[in-house]
């Protein structure tokens, strides 16, 4: 029995209230440093960020989100290394970035997470294992992704900001322009709605080392022998006939970009389906190094065209017809990922359908968040081809790892729970899948999703369905093996975080 005498009451001194405050607060903020590592066919470079994450809620399954980030260091553009063999020097890479953190003041360890995007040439197996080797001691702490033109659009449209300025208002074409190749996205409300990708950049004619113009991409042959000129190491000399190839190129941009008729070389140089206009663009934005010409920030030859042709796409945004206003975003060849935030989330084992528990602990499972929208009626096909769309702009093949997710909205009703289950099947499961398929849901209907799924459906045994997490596009996670009791399987949630412009 708990006794008060009269005359001592204990009042807690201000340094102990004090340990108390700041203990509710550690558990309510996590302050991370991570690294973002863009490695591309024609430029890498990478920063060290700090970044500040607070609890949304005070639920203790509840998701922390970034409040803010600190750029800490970063790199100077570096021109990707490549060998006589047309293979990434993995060596000179490594170098680059063992010189980085220590020009930086960091060692590995003092890293908590980070991510590491490989694009373009980077992609190639050849390249990616020698890559995958220089990090291969911190897998658990990195996310490495590989992006296709696709999922090139995507972190493009996010990395500059493009998608965050979108969601003050008005449909957005954002036009990021690199070495080897532009990456189109049209954007509205802050969602990327489409995506296309064109070989055309800056770099498809450059000089090597030595100062000679040595390299010749495809594309650039291709636009000269559209203006009927043969491309060789003699014509490659003529200043003149550079700065007309940069021309032609801006030229299909811009056919591009106003929504004119497709001409032979713009559909040589297309690299994915061309966009289809849902929306009519109010703005335009740029980013990618050859950005940094078209607003003026860079003047200097970089021994390539990207000067040339930021200067081109300029004059033909400024002189002709296109009804779109020229926004400048803050970040150009920067527009990149700065790191991954890191968390660990519990899921409640009382809605799970984890059946085969054998496939799990999986690692930095991405994942892909379609555009659901779920009525009080639900059209399976329509989750289908949701379901197919954003696969593709993530890139990841249907029967791939994967963790698929979305909210869930309304009643459980059979009818509701078995349309999106017919539409994960077709889209995800046929045949049954022979790899790990992780559906995770807002909402409290995991067990009956994975039930339908496995035992009415035939999708087979490699699929887990876990409910109240909330999860989002870009975001990786680490799946843990089930704690018994309580019954959670515990999830690492690593989110792709970037420098973007803040809408209010």
């Amino acid at each position: 029995m708990l006794q008060l005498h009269e005359g001592h009451h204990h009042h807690p001194s201000i340094e102990g209230r004090q340990q108390v405050a700041d203990s509710i607060w550690a558990q309510e903020h996590i302050t991370l440093v991570t690294v973002g590592i863009d490695i591309g066919s024609s430029t890498s470079h990478l920063i060290f960020a700090k970044v500040h994450l607070q609890r949304r809620t005070q639920s203790l399954s509840a998701r922390y989100e970034v409040v803010s980030r600190e750029i800490l260091w970063q790199s100077p553009i570096l021109f990707t290394p490549f060998l006589a063999d047309g293979t990434i020097d993995a060596a000179a890479l490594g170098g680059f970035i063992k010189a980085a953190y220590d020009e930086a003041g960091l060692h590995a360890e003092d890293v908590d997470s980070g991510a590491v995007i490989l694009t373009g040439e980077a992609i190639k197996r050849t390249n990616a294992h020698a890559i995958d080797e220089l990090f291969a001691a911190e897998a658990g702490k990195f996310v490495c992704a590989t992006a296709g033109h696709r999922l090139e659009c995507v972190l493009a449209a996010h990395g500059s900001g493009a998608v965050a300025l979108s969601k003050t208002g008005g449909a957005i074409l954002h036009v990021d322009i690199g070495g080897g190749t532009t990456k189109l996205a049209l954007i509205a409300d802050g969602r990327i709605l489409e995506v296309a990708a064109y070989a055309v950049g800056g770099r498809l004619l450059a000089q090597d080392d030595s100062g000679v113009w040595s390299r010749m991409d495809e594309a650039a042959q291709d636009t000269a022998a559209d203006l009927g000129v043969v491309l060789d190491s003699d014509s490659l000399t003529d200043a003149r006939l550079r700065a007309q190839i940069a021309m032609r190129l801006a030229d299909v941009l811009y056919r591009v970009m106003t929504r004119q008729p497709d001409d032979a070389l713009t559909q040589r140089l297309q690299l994915t389906e061309a966009l289809t206009w849902p929306v009519i663009p109010e703005r335009i934005t740029f980013s990618g190094g050859v950005s940094e010409y078209v607003y003026g920030r860079e003047t200097r030859p970089l021994g390539d065209i990207a000067r040339e042709l930021g200067l081109a796409v300029r004059e033909l945004v400024d002189t002709g017809s296109i009804p779109l206003a020229l926004d400048a975003l803050p970040h150009g060849i920067r527009a990149t990922v700065i790191g991954a935030s890191q968390f660990t989330v519990q899921v409640s084992g009382k809605t799970t359908h984890a059946e085969n528990q054998s496939m799990l602990p999986l690692r930095n499972v991405p994942v892909v968040f379609p555009q659901l929208t779920l009525d009080h009626v639900v059209d399976s096909h329509e989750v289908q081809l949701a379901i197919e769309s954003a696969c593709r702009l993530r890139e990841i093949d249907r029967q791939a790892l994967m963790a698929l997710a979305f909210v869930w909205q309304g009643d459980p009703e059979y009818s509701r729970l078995r349309a999106v289950c017919d539409g994960i099947y077709r889209a995800l499961c046929m045949p049954a899948r022979t790899t790990p398929l992780v559906i995770v849901i807002d909402g409290d209907v995991g067990r009956l999703i994975g039930q339908i799924l496995v035992r009415e459906l035939g999708a087979g045994s490699q699929v887990v369905s876990l409910d109240g997490v909330a999860l989002q596009d870009l975001d990786f996670v680490d799946v843990g093996q089930m704690i018994t009791p309580p019954g959670v399987i515990p999830l690492v949630i690593k989110s792709l975080v970037f420098d973007a412009v803040q809408s209010d």
